[in-house]
């Protein structure tokens, strides 16, 4: 068969092809995205943006039942939404096969943490496999059916920033479509009541025996025997990577591709082959741990850190080896923070409520990035939803002051994942809270996805729009306003009377994101030089389109998109529309 360079997220795309995977739902979050996106492409496969990473887990679960292969993606945090059903699916078991992607985010590259998903597969009983390429990224995938039909159980494939988004070559084979299994009706084994749980958790706890055997013999299992036995090296993933370029065939190494359940005696055999046996796994002491209670003498965290991601010179360094010196710039590069884009909607919105003084909630999306400077504007972020949610609490905590002097930000797309609950507390327990809900008609944080509020689903198809107006009035909400982001006025006049409200209220900020291809953006601004008094208002909204040259503000004609907040910051008239040259 042919072979084809592919990012390590399509290799498990085209995996679930060629395994014949039918139905595909998932929850956008990088570094998983592309998965799904992938998959979306291929015809053969149905697959679809959920609302919520619980929500995809249990329709995947559904297809299942139905005797389908199925699928479900999402990364690490996402995994904590979908962790009820995964660990009743791991007691009901499957009747087709179902994998579940979780990619972790070591470094945290785009992520509020840096969890462990390896503890979940132990806890939820569930087998995980671990890829350390975009080959192995396929081939786990297509295996990962396998191992869910022969034991009957989900399986967890879990990758990672590196391994998604690298490229390595793969050998691409043809799809094989396996005959829809019949469901049958089994009350006992589906149906969790606690009498027939009692029963089936017998059953799990046989199943990880019989998967520990299979992990013992499995190639996934690889003993890689080195020159000498001086050194022995457990390891996964991109830190397998890493020992194999330190020290080619020099040290012996135990590449585990099955993270749980592991290979004991696999595991105490490689043991008694060397004279010092190291575990070199990012994050959490998982492997490390697990020897340890196997009564061996073992090396890890003493010499690696919990944090960050791993690399070749950090594994060189720790091992007592000489890392190549690196070469200094000649220049220093000054810092890049990240920024909201010129033109985003979030950006005057955020303005007037900094201006205003106000303690906001922040939540998941790219308009975390109001909390930068100069806007700091954002006092929390935790997880998708808890900006409601925490709300409603500050403000019971609050109920007697004066002044109702705090709000909640959240996105279109983070308000179907997880804010609709929380709206609803705020309405059925009466609290006196304003939620803003920044509309950008798009999942902005993870590369431009649809989810229910844009009207399209993830094949760019026509699909329901949920009208987010009605929504909050239909759970209870009886002040909904909308305003436009971009005419600070009228944002400020709204924020103020909502916030003295006596009541719960909405306000819906509503602008597309300014990076969509059908936004039409309005010719750049200039600067009147002459006019310009060097007073730096129009730089407190941070716009990476402004700065200043020769002590004048300055326009960078190919980023400004003509919004025209800036104008309005203005008290001397220097910052002109082109209508107005």
């Amino acid at each position: 068969m042919a072979k084809k360079l592919l990012l390590g997220n399509d290799a498990v795309a085209r995996g679930l092809w060629e395994a014949g995977c039918s139905v595909v739902s998932s929850y956008p979050g990088t570094p998983s995205t592309e998965v799904t996106e992938s998959a979306a492409k291929y015809p053969e496969i149905y697959a679809e943006w959920a609302p919520n990473e619980k929500v995809a887990m249990e329709t995947a679960f559904g297809a299942a039942l139905a005797g389908r292969r199925s699928f479900c993606g999402m990364k690490h945090v996402g995994l904590n939404v979908a962790a009820d059903p995964l660990f009743t699916i791991s007691y009901t078991g499957v009747n087709a096969g179902m994998v579940i992607v979780v990619a972790d985010d070591a470094g945290m590259h785009s992520s509020q943490n840096e969890q462990d998903s390896r503890h979940y597969a132990e806890s939820a009983k569930v087998p995980m496999l671990e890829p350390s390429d975009s080959a192995e990224a396929l081939a786990f995938a297509k295996l990962a059916y396998e191992l869910s039909e022969q034991f009957d159980t989900p399986v967890l494939l879990k990758m990672c920033t590196r391994v998604a988004h690298s490229q390595s070559v793969v050998e691409l084979s043809d799809r094989v479509l396996p005959e829809q299994v019949p469901y049958e009706k089994k009350p006992q084994k589906y149906i969790m009541a606690p009498a027939n749980a009692k029963r089936r958790h017998p059953v799990v706890e046989e199943r990880t025996q019989k998967l520990i055997q299979w992990a013992e013999t499995s190639e996934i299992n690889r003993w890689e025997k080195g020159a000498d036995r001086k050194l022995g090296i457990v390891t996964s993933s991109t830190s397998y990577q890493y020992v194999k370029e330190v020290f080619g065939d020099t040290a012996s190494v135990l590449k585990l591709g099955m993270a749980w359940p592991l290979p004991e005696q696999k595991i105490r055999d490689f043991a008694a082959s060397v004279d010092r046996l190291v575990v070199v796994e990012e994050l959490d002491p998982f492997f490390e741990n697990y020897i340890k209670s196997l009564g061996l003498k073992v090396e890890g965290k003493n010499l690696f850190p919990m944090i960050d991601e791993f690399s070749q010179n950090l594994v060189r360094e720790k091992l007592g080896m000489t890392a190549p010196a690196g070469k200094a710039l000649a220049e220093a590069i000054p810092g890049r923070p990240p920024v909201m884009c010129a033109g985003c909607p979030h950006r005057g919105l955020f303005f007037v409520l900094s201006k205003l003084k106000l303690t906001v909630l922040g939540d998941i999306g790219c308009y975390t990035l109001g909390a930068v400077p100069p806007l700091g504007a954002v006092d929390t972020t935790i997880c998708m939803g808890a900006s409601i949610s925490g709300l409603h609490g500050f403000s019971k905590a609050n109920a007697g002051a004066a002044d109702h002097k705090t709000v909640a930000v959240i996105g279109d797309s983070t308000f179907m994942h997880s804010g609709m609950t929380g709206l609803v507390n705020v309405a059925y327990n009466d609290s006196r809270a304003t939620v803003i809900i920044l509309d950008n008609s798009i999942t902005g944080m993870t590369g431009h996805q649809q989810n229910p509020t844009t009207g399209f689903n993830l094949k760019g198809d026509p699909a329901s729009k949920v009208d987010l107006e009605a929504l909050c009035k239909a759970v209870g909400i009886r002040r909904v306003r909308v305003v436009d982001p971009y005419d600070l006025k009228q944002c400020e006049e709204v924020i103020k009377e909502e916030t003295a409200a006596d009541e719960a209220s909405v306000i819906i900020s509503r602008r597309p994101c300014a990076l969509l291809k059908y936004v039409k953006h309005n010719p750049p601004f200039h600067v009147d030089a002459q006019k310009c008094k060097s007073c730096r208002a129009c730089m407190k909204i941070g716009c990476p389109a402004l700065f200043f040259q020769d002590g004048k503000a300055a326009v960078d004609t190919t980023l400004c998109v003509g919004c025209g907040v800036c104008k309005q910051l203005c008290h001397f008239g220097a910052l002109k529309s082109s209508e107005e040259a």
